[in-house]
């Protein structure tokens, strides 16, 4: 794969950033879709997708240091997939969604190295934990076949 891509990021959506022009795909996770709704512990529905996006913002607004993603893959849209981390050391961008329950660990790529994080997120209530939701990849699904978002959000089932 290609070398480190280091800089200043901004936020797509929850696990998509881009640096220096080039959108990255955070490997190994998968956050609400912008249009996403999700219930919150008040059985409200908000804009979790949006929420998503806004914490990655604030994270990087918090620690002001390069993005530093090393890539691994390309995806379906020939975005770069790739491992991001804060400075270095620094924390993996990734894990901190998950561990705050604004992005779920996504096995089939993976292989369960956001587990852990999401059990914890999961037991504290953290973030989407704190309510209900639809995996962002089902939404997805839901969306591809003609549905309405609010159809396809908050564990509408696909037809």
């Amino acid at each position: 794969m290609a070398e480190d891509i280091v800089g200043r990021a901004s936020v797509i959506d929850g696990d998509t950033i881009e640096v220096h022009g080039t959108r990255i795909r955070l490997w190994g996770i998968d956050a609400p879709e912008s249009d996403q709704l999700c219930r919150g512990d008040d059985s409200e529905l908000y804009r979790c997708g949006q929420k998503a996006a806004a914490a990655l913002a604030g994270l990087f607004y918090a620690i002001p240091r390069p993005i530093i993603c090393t890539p691994k893959d390309r995806d379906r849209y020939s975005r770069i997939v790739a491992l991001c981390k804060i400075g270095d050391p620094g924390p993996d961008i990734a894990h901190w969604m998950v561990s705050n329950g604004h992005a779920i660990d996504w096995p089939k790529y993976s292989a369960g190295q956001y587990g852990e994080a999401q059990r914890r997120a999961e037991r504290a209530g953290a973030g989407i934990w704190a309510g209900s939701f639809v995996e962002p990849w089902r939404y997805r699904s839901c969306i591809r076949v003609g549905r309405r978002p609010s159809e396809c959000s908050d564990e509408t089932p696909v037809r």
